[in-house]
């Protein structure tokens, strides 16, 4: 179902956010809406970046019951139908209702931001100066001559080891995907001298691709149960997956074009603004 694992999703009375996910940083207020591009709807005005480096800790909420029953009933008809705009309102009620809205939804992402941050600053690590998680560190030096696999596989371990929860395996997965989509759209592209536009679509593959496997690993049992073939079911989570990568897609071109780079200092702050902006268009397909 395009998750390396199975999970029948949260419950009701556990944290919407789980208190070891890291926090994400600060919203700062909205700018004026703009006109809506590519035809976007509700809830496509561009979320700022501030420059903050935390936000407030909030007091735990635990998840009310029913929380995904939206969802599963919008998901159920798009996994029966193929209607995409059944699959449009799923993902609107997995952020409104699921999640508590975009904030929430953001919130709970806050292991995607973490993450993302790590990975732009192991590819950008110069020779000679290790990166990552301690005792993981990534060293371009020591993998000059290697194969793109070895290189992929010691940039997984060194962003996101293995820690026996459901969040790092499917980073994992994201990262390893998002890597080796580079190398689909950048033939020619070394994985250990990535230049920034190289950088910028690692980091935005794995974003979309983290949220779909959190997606998966939420409501992915359902959409398998309800496809009427295997095969279709395939097809399913190929579209979901799909318009996912479009939508995130989307809110980094947003983010650019207002002026906002990826860089070391910067990149937590816009992969937050990034999923905010994403969760914005979801949750307005609510209804």
């Amino acid at each position: 179902m395009g998750t390396s694992g199975s999970s029948k999703g949260p419950g009701a009375n556990v944290p919407m956010v789980p208190p070891w996910v890291p926090e994400v940083p600060a919203q700062s207020p909205a700018p004026p809406a703009t006109a809506a591009p590519e035809g976007e709807g509700a809830g496509s005005e561009i979320i700022s970046v501030n420059p903050a480096t935390s936000a407030q800790p909030m007091p735990a909420q635990l998840a009310p019951s029913g929380r995904f029953a939206g969802a599963r009933r919008s998901f159920g008809d798009f996994a029966k139908s193929g209607d995409p705009n059944a699959m449009r309102r799923g993902l609107g009620h997995y952020v409104k209702k699921g999640y508590g809205g975009g904030g929430g939804a953001a919130r709970r992402f806050g292991g995607t931001v973490a993450s993302a941050g790590t990975l732009y600053g192991v590819l950008s690590t110069p020779a000679g100066t290790p990166t990552g998680a301690p005792g993981r560190e990534f060293d371009p030096a020591v993998f000059a001559g290697r194969s793109a696999r070895e290189i992929m596989d010691a940039i997984v371990e060194s962003v996101r080891p293995v820690d026996g929860t459901q969040d790092a395996e499917a980073s994992r997965k994201a990262i390893k995907t998002a890597l080796s989509e580079l190398l689909e759209v950048y033939p020619d592209a070394n994985p250990l001298e990535l230049n920034e536009d190289e950088k910028g679509f690692v980091i935005e593959r794995f974003v979309a691709i983290d949220v779909y496997q959190r997606l998966c690993l939420d409501l992915g049992e359902h959409i398998q149960a309800n496809a009427p073939t295997p095969k279709a079911a395939g097809a399913r989570f190929k579209e979901i997956k799909a318009y996912i990568k479009e939508v995130v897609a989307q809110s980094f071109r947003k983010l650019k074009a207002a002026g906002e780079k990826l860089t070391t200092g910067r990149i937590k702050n816009v992969v937050s603004a990034a999923l905010r902006n994403t969760f914005a268009v979801f949750e307005g397909d609510a209804e």
